[in-house]
This record gives C-alpha cells, sequence and structure tokens, in this order.
C-alpha cells in the first residue's frame, strides 16, 4: 500500500515499445503518510483541474424560430430552477439537470453579415464564430482572419499541465481546400478552434488517430500500421509494465487499474470492429472517410466521447473542442425518428409540422451528450468526479437556420466547473445580448484572467436564480 513514504508520481506511465499508456489517478499517487491515516486520496489533488469540452452543433435549432419559441422547442418556458424540460429538444438532460445551464436569447451578431458581398455566406463563416466570437475575414486566400477560441484562450493558461495541451476532434469531412462559397476560405467551416486569430487548428476526424495521439503509439506512420496489421492491443506492448505496477499496488487501485485499463482495450477493440468492416470489401456508408471512421454517426460519436473520457481519467490532456457537424452537411439522422436531410430539413420554410420535424434531429443530437455524462460522473476526481470539475458547452452561433440568422441561438452548459457553476439553472438574457456574455462569464469562472472575449459588454451572471 506505499506505507514506506514514497508514493508513484502523478505522471507514471506504462510503457512498452511505440506505446505510452498514462494512468488515472490511484491512491499509490498520494503521500504514503497520508494513505496510513486512511483519507481518501481523490481529495489529495492540489486544486481542481477543471476539465474543458467545446461542442459545436451547426444548423441553429427549430426552438429559434417563431413557433419554436412558442412551442419551447429549445429553451423551457419558465426560468431560474423550476423548469420544465419536456418540451424541449433538451429533455434527454433531465437527469442532469443539476449540472445544467441553459442560456437562451443571446445572440451571435459576429456572424451576421456586415457587408453586402457576406450576404448570403452565414453557413461559411458560422464555425469560426461560434468559439471565437470573432467576426471573420471574408478571403479565399492563405490571409484567414478570426479570433483566439475559447478552448484556445483557456489553453495558454492551463494547457501545458497535461502531457497534450488541447485536442480538436470532428465527425463530419474537414478535408476540403482552398475557397469554399460566398468568398470565404474553407477553413472556415472545417475547424472551430483558433489558437491565434491567424492560426486555425486542424481537427482530427478518425478515432484511430486520436487513440493513438493519446497513447503514443508506434514513433513513425510505418511502425502504426504495422502494429494495426499484427491487430493487436496496445496492452499486449505493456503488459509486462502491467505486471509490474501491480505488484506494487493495494486492492483498491488494482481495480481501479484494471477499470481503466478495460475500458481503453474496449474502446481499441470497438475500433478495430470498425476499421475491419470498412476494409471487408462490402459497401461503405461513408466511403471517402478515413478507415477507422464508423458509418454510424451514434457510434463514432460516442467512441469519440469514450476517448475524451479516457484522457480525463489518466490527465493526458484536459480540453477537447468537438464538432458534432458540418454546416450545409446533409447527412440523415434516421434513428432521430426524421428522414430529412439535415441541412435541407433546417430550412423548414416556417411550417409548423417541418420545423416540428426539425426540433427531432435537434433532440437526437442533445440526446447523445447524456452518454459523455455518464461517463465522467463515473471518474472520481476530488471529493466528487470529473463532471464535478468540468465545463462542457454545446451551442451553435446559428439562431432559426431558416432565415440564416443569429439571434436567439442555442447554448447551453454542462457541469459545475469546480464549483463556477451551480447548475439547474434557465438564463434568459435580455434581447440583444451577445452570447460572448456567458462565454466571458465561463471563462471568469475556470480562472482565466481575461475581461473581454469578442463582442461582449461584460459578464453574464451565471448562478443567478431569475423568477
Amino acid at each position: 500500500m506505499f506505507l514506506t513514504g514514497k508514493h508513484l508520481s502523478r505522471r507514471t506511465a506504462l510503457k512498452g515499445i511505440g506505446a505510452t499508456v498514462a494512468l488515472p489517478f490511484l491512491d499509490a499517487m498520494a503521500p504514503a503518510r497520508v494513505i496510513a491515516q486512511g483519507r481518501p486520496s481523490t481529495s489529495l489533488r492540489a486544486g481542481k483541474p477543471i476539465r474543458l469540452i467545446a461542442m459545436e452543433m451547426v444548423h441553429g435549432a427549430a426552438g429559434s424560430a417563431a413557433f419554436g419559441i412558442k412551442q419551447n422547442m429549445w429553451s423551457p418556458a419558465a426560468t431560474g430552477s423550476n423548469f420544465d424540460l419536456s418540451p424541449t429538444s433538451l429533455k434527454s438532460l433531465e437527469p442532469y439537470r443539476d449540472y445544467l445551464t441553459i442560456v437562451s436569447n443571446t445572440d451571435v451578431r459576429n456572424a451576421e453579415a456586415f457587408a453586402a458581398s457576406e450576404i448570403g455566406a452565414d453557413h461559411f463563416r458560422s464555425a469560426a464564430v461560434f468559439l471565437t466570437q470573432s467576426k471573420p475575414k471574408q478571403t479565399q486566400g492563405s490571409d484567414v482572419l478570426a479570433g483566439t477560441s475559447f478552448d484556445q484562450i483557456y489553453a495558454k493558461q492551463f494547457g501545458e499541465a497535461t502531457p497534450i495541451p488541447s485536442m480538436q476532434l470532428c465527425i463530419e469531412n474537414v478535408d476540403q481546400a482552398g475557397g469554399c462559397s460566398y468568398n470565404y476560405s474553407c477553413v472556415y467551416t472545417d475547424t472551430i478552434s483558433w489558437a491565434t486569430p491567424e492560426d486555425p487548428l486542424p481537427m482530427i476526424r478518425d478515432p484511430r488517430a486520436v487513440f493513438d495521439q493519446l497513447f503514443g503509439v508506434g514513433a513513425t506512420p510505418e511502425a502504426r500500421r504495422a502494429r494495426r496489421k499484427d491487430d493487436q492491443s496496445i496492452l499486449d506492448w505493456v503488459a509486462e509494465s502491467v505486471g509490474d505496477l501491480r505488484r506494487k499496488l493495494g486492492p483498491a487501485d488494482r481495480a481501479r487499474l484494471a477499470d481503466y485499463l478495460d475500458d481503453v482495450r474496449e474502446i481499441e477493440r470497438r475500433i478495430q470492429k470498425v476499421e475491419q468492416s470498412n476494409q471487408s470489401g462490402e459497401p461503405r456508408e461513408l466511403p471517402g472517410a478515413p478507415i477507422g471512421v464508423p458509418g454510424s454517426f451514434e457510434e463514432h460519436v460516442k467512441i469519440m466521447f469514450d476517448l475524451q473520457a479516457v484522457a480525463f481519467a489518466a490527465d493526458t490532456t484536459r480540453i477537447f473542442s468537438f464538432k458534432f457537424s458540418r454546416d450545409v452537411s446533409n447527412r440523415v439522422f434516421a434513428a432521430s425518428g426524421s428522414t430529412a436531410a439535415f441541412h435541407t430539413g433546417s430550412h423548414h420554410l416556417d411550417r409548423e409540422e417541418r420545423i416540428t420535424d426539425f426540433q427531432k434531429i435537434n433532440t437526437y443530437h442533445v440526446g447523445l451528450v447524456p452518454y459523455l455524462l455518464d461517463k465522467l460522473k463515473a471518474i472520481p476526481d476530488g471529493d466528487g468526479n470529473v463532471l464535478d470539475n468540468s465545463l462542457i458547452i454545446y451551442g451553435s452561433a446559428m439562431g432559426n437556420s431558416n432565415l440564416h440568422n443569429h439571434k436567439r441561438c442555442p447554448l447551453f452548459f454542462m457541469g459545475k466547473a469546480g464549483g463556477a457553476l451551480k447548475g439547474n439553472r434557465h438564463l434568459k438574457a435580455e434581447d440583444g445580448t451577445p452570447m460572448a456574455n456567458a462565454m466571458l462569464a465561463a471563462l471568469q469562472g475556470i480562472g482565466v484572467d481575461i475581461n473581454q472575449f469578442g463582442d461582449s459588454t461584460k459578464p453574464m451572471d451565471l448562478n443567478v436564480v431569475q423568477s
């Protein structure tokens, strides 16, 4: 039980030839004298490292249309803490309402057209605005300009505390080059993360690439291909290290380590199954996608969520941006109950039955989030769990997609952010309030010393109980 006065470093990892597996927090990583006193190790961490996941979903929400607002399709009717989620697209979050902060009625003005040449180009600048809240420069050249994104502002201050400062993930293809429509560079639709106003960050679509980066698999692409060809598990590469470590651990740590390694192996097994299916010669649902990308949208999202959870458990990184889709995507989400293509369905022509149908897609997308919340809540952290010490952002820089406007845009936060958010809140902003006000407050809440973000006018109180 490590009662000799020595303990494992938090950065201890299982190492093999061409692979490194970081460990979850164990009792053995706490000072031995504290373990001897019988105190739980999970309360011993210095400070509360806040994890961040910033998720963008395109095409706004049915609840931003006039009929959708009347029917409470996105935000509930009541503000404060006594609100009813059942009519909304957020109803799947009911079990987590104590972690939920809904911010409604905010606008994203910098996604609007400022000049005649920008009219109609809302889809081709919205992604660049969501996490920057800044106006993108209209250009098809390399002189792109937006703003430093929320996740990267946080990463600049806290990202160096982990082996990987931040990661950028996506579900849809982000492999276009050059200019897209309306004289906007394709990079504006390909990423939501900007290290600086001039430096967009590429996003990773392939779960295998994420897995390999998290676990340091293979020093070269050739080595990684060879390992996949042999169909080996990364755990086979570190088996000797696992055995050595287990002999030094107490029963509770051995159980925690076993659960964590089981999670890693299960994720790897699912990725291998996808790769085998995609290489079988059978027709693929997404023939142009990387070999590790599932044809199922839901399976793809869940694997990416699982990778984020194990990364947080091992403290490999604390910061993710996650782009669920891309503007003008016409993917069909049959599991939602709607047969409409995504972009086509978002242009509902203000017809009530089509707005109602579009809400099914919104509800389906939000309904995937509890899978992530379950994972994070199950990971011990401090005196609570990782969800207690996480900030999750979900939203869009578009409001009523039928009109291509950026008013009353959907936004909610999940997690307690280490105590910065109380949860169980619906805050309805005054008309004309910038979404940047809510994001500025969230940045301040997770410890960033900042007084201005995008077009913010003042930080919003995210814990006030409105009547």
